[in-house]
């Protein structure tokens, strides 16, 4: 099960740079120009999650595998995109194919990287941003609407449906507001989905400030974070300056580094959790000498469809899942240990995973 996280944002506002740090690699370019990144780059990173060494320890697993997001540099947008300015419908195209949108917005003054618009303020960057997805989208529901009037008239009720929803998008569209303000019954989610709207994706407002200000942010972060807050989005503070220098450490020296800048943790491990989070994601581990593995999931994901994450046969066949919480599979040392103390519990097709269960899958072949 893949999950993808789009860049975006105007040229210039640091988005290569930042890719470049989250995948390790130099593959997208970062150069003080509009329209440096022609195709959009992909790389998967890996979920940092301190409780996959702690369950391989207890199992004495030979090999770890964390989970995984891919993040995907998309060029930088400018006014009139919408319309086909600069690389316009071709960067458009390759948002609609992300699960979510990290938008990085420039907050650091720096009179050697030229912005696009000739001045410094994310809110009105954001705003560039956020109106050129709208007209997009707008233009796209317009046409759709048009395209479904001949199987309207014919009764077809998956179209019917459709023309609903589009006309429930335009009406905010047109009051300015993004598709995901629109509140979607349950049973029209998938639906919804499928119209692969610009806005309707889930966004994470990624903060780049000047190194000085990496740990505690500065008056422009505090600012996009309450208009974030303000939009049920979410929002992460980050210098992706600092990011690259540390991909190119060891990892001596970046404890070291870190230590010197007075932060915690890279400022990438808080934006892919920012990421997971924002997805709706979460974890469950399957555990044994030769790995552990942790495995992406949806909150409120049944054991079977868990199941079906590794395999289809899995899923095919669920007969039931031997589940133990995280907590208490360390308590308790082990699987073994679990089993003894009555912590080992039988699951069957109606349970909903819990982040950090430790699963083991009965099935039918």
């Amino acid at each position: 099960m893949g999950f993808k996280c789009g860049i975006v944002g105007l040229p210039n506002v640091g988005k290569s740079t930042l890719f470049n740090a989250l995948t390790r690699t130099a593959a997208a370019q970062a150069a003080n120009f509009p329209f440096c990144t022609i195709e959009p780059n992909v790389g998967e990173v890996a979920v940092p999650d301190a409780r996959l060494a702690k369950l391989a320890g207890i199992a004495g697993s030979k090999e770890i595998i964390p989970a995984r997001l891919t993040f995907v540099d998309i060029a930088g947008l400018v006014k009139g995109a919408s319309k086909g300015e600069g690389l316009g419908n071709q960067f458009l195209a390759n948002i609609r194919e992300v699960d979510a949108v990290a938008h990085v917005v420039r907050c650091f003054e720096n009179d050697d990287v030229t912005h696009v618009e000739g001045r410094v303020d994310p809110l009105v960057d954001a705003e560039i941003i956020e109106t050129e997805l709208m007209l997009a989208d707008l233009e796209s529901v317009d046409k759709r609407l048009e395209g479904l009037t001949r199987k309207i008239k014919g009764g077809d009720k998956e179209a019917i449906a459709q023309d609903r929803l589009l006309r429930l998008a335009r009406e905010a569209l047109e009051e300015g507001r993004p598709a995901r303000t629109i509140e979607v019954a349950e049973d029209d989610r998938r639906a919804w989905r499928l119209l692969q709207l610009l806005t309707a994706k889930p966004v994470l407002y990624v903060c780049n400030v000047e190194e000085d200000a990496a740990a505690e942010g500065n008056a422009w972060s505090a600012r996009v974070a309450e208009m974030a807050a303000a939009q049920g989005a979410g929002s992460v503070v980050i210098s992706a300056a600092i990011e690259e220098e540390i991909a190119q450490l060891d990892d001596a020296e970046r404890a070291e580094f870190l230590e010197e800048m007075g932060l915690e943790e890279p400022g990438l491990d808080r934006l892919i959790r920012a990421g997971y989070d924002l997805l709706g994601l979460q974890t469950y581990f399957t555990v044994g000498p030769k790995e552990t593995r942790a495995w992406t999931i949806r909150k409120g994901t049944t054991a079977p469809r868990a199941a079906g994450v590794i395999h289809t046969d899995f899923e095919r066949g669920f007969i039931r899942s031997e589940t133990i919480a995280y907590d208490d599979y360390v308590a308790c040392g082990g699987e073994a240990g679990a089993r003894d103390k009555g912590k080992l519990r039988a699951e069957g097709k109606t349970y909903v995973v819990q982040d950090g269960d430790v699963l083991n899958f009965l099935f039918n072949t």
